[in-house]
């Protein structure tokens, strides 16, 4: 059932997008006087369609191959390799019959709608539920860094309070693209001194490895047991909901990362757990696997010093705007990494399979419709790639003849949209392949 919640999720969140994303482009044209001849969900490559309909001279349908969605636009050199209106001569409502600037706004129809389409809903999604942080000056405990951030260097405890130089309000700010898109530094708060720590350039590549979460976290005191896995080795050894752990052979562990840690380092062997139950204390012996968890989860710590900010619906309006092009940036950022080599495409690209992956097995709105909108921003950005084939290439091949005062022959734009076919498919096969690898390797 899981699964078919995840492939769900994944279908509606690329169908709401691809849907918008083409009625961009159709409304555009429709605006000025273009005809369009096919407005589709999904590709019905081979001719085969799901459900089709015709209103008013366009062919509505649903095709069977869920890879993207189009609009066949009468008088264009399109997905559609549709040359033969091209031998007949231009007629007023055909794309080819209009000045430059017209075709060009129908092409970034689509990708106008996607960044709208994300900036509304990151408005909307502040507007209903604000902004909850930790105030990251009140982190008396300090961070946990994770593998990654013990890779360069920092410690249990410490407290970072600059990024390059800018005092840093928010704990998120420290697992956001400030800092995870290296060459940045961090100023460290260790043992009373204060020290630098360098983030390296193609630390990208940790976090597509491992997670964010692997960075840092934040260091809380032991929290009580919210479930035990049902076979768990937690179940065999008597543990129970609402216990906490406060100690593990005979040591004081006041802090989570303590009794983490020390479980772990038991890894096949047995320990001695002292806990609290009911105010009273319990000595519990307990099996650790092989992995080095006892199969139980925590409570989220409500003593953290969380700050909720709350907006109206105007003051939300440039909060959550500012999210949505950060996100573009960001994504734009990372494909300058790519290209630059500080970052591996095999690490960094994900496609539909990961995708599915991050809606998770469950329902959740907030988690759907943020992850909407960061996949609208998302769209918006490879659409502007100038690759044939997509809104991209055929923006740049506009913007030629504008400059040059004269279009393209029909000639090259035919091979042009034939070689960004290949180009397209080969990345295809390369994010498929890509997704399917990280779920093996992991």
């Amino acid at each position: 059932m899981g699964v078919l919640v995840m492939i769900g999720q994944v279908l509606l969140g690329l169908s709401i997008l691809i849907v918008l994303h083409e009625l961009g482009h159709f409304l555009a044209a429709r605006a000025f006087g273009i005809k369009v001849e096919k407005f589709y969900l999904f590709f019905d490559a081979w001719g085969v369609k799901l459900f089709k309909f015709n209103y008013k001279g366009c062919e509505y349908g649903i095709g069977w191959l869920p890879l993207g969605g189009y609009v066949k636009i009468a008088g264009m050199i399109d997905e559609s390799m549709d040359t033969e209106q091209l031998k007949a001569d231009p007629q007023p409502w055909e794309f080819r019959s209009k000045p430059a600037w017209q075709r060009l706004i129908v092409m970034l129809g689509g990708i106008i709608v996607n960044i709208i389409l994300g900036m509304f809903i990151f408005w909307m999604l502040t507007f209903k539920y604000g902004e909850t942080y930790i105030d990251n000056t009140k982190l008396e405990n300090g961070i946990v860094p994770g593998i990654i951030g013990k890779k360069i260097g920092l410690q249990v405890g410490d407290r970072i309070t600059e990024i390059d130089g800018q005092p840093v309000l928010r704990f998120d700010e420290l697992i956001s693209s400030k800092v995870l898109m290296g060459n940045t530094v961090l100023t460290v708060e260790r043992d009373g001194k204060e020290i630098n720590v360098a983030v390296p350039g193609d630390i990208l590549n940790d976090v597509a490895d491992y997670d964010r979460n692997e960075f840092v976290g934040v260091r809380s005191r032991t929290m009580s047991v919210d479930t035990v896995l049902a076979g768990s080795a937690a179940e065999t050894a008597g543990i129970r909901k609402g216990d906490s752990i406060i100690a593990v052979n005979g040591q004081p562990a006041p802090f989570w990362d303590q009794v983490r840690e020390a479980i772990n380092q038991n890894a096949g062997k047995t320990v001695s757990l002292l806990v609290l139950r009911g105010g009273d204390s319990t000595a519990i012996r307990a099996g650790v696997p092989q992995d080095g968890t006892l199969g139980f989860s925590i409570k989220p710590d409500t003593d953290l010093p969380y700050i909720t900010a709350r907006y109206g619906l105007f003051a939300s309006l440039p909060v959550g705007a500012a999210k949505a092009w950060g996100t573009l940036i960001d994504n734009a950022k990372g494909l300058g990494k790519i290209a630059k080599g500080e970052l591996r495409a095999d690490k960094a690209i994900s496609g539909p399979v990961a995708i599915a992956t991050m809606f998770g097995s469950e329902v959740n709105w907030i988690k759907f419709w943020t992850l909407v909108g960061l996949l609208s921003m998302a769209l918006a950005l490879m659409n502007l790639l100038p690759i044939p084939a997509l809104d991209g290439g055929h923006v740049l091949f506009l913007l030629i003849e504008m400059i040059q005062g004269k279009p393209l022959s029909d000639k090259f734009l035919e091979k042009a949209q034939i070689a960004g076919f290949f180009i397209l498919l080969a990345l295809m096969v390369f994010v498929f392949g890509n997704d399917i690898m990280k779920i093996v390797n992991k």
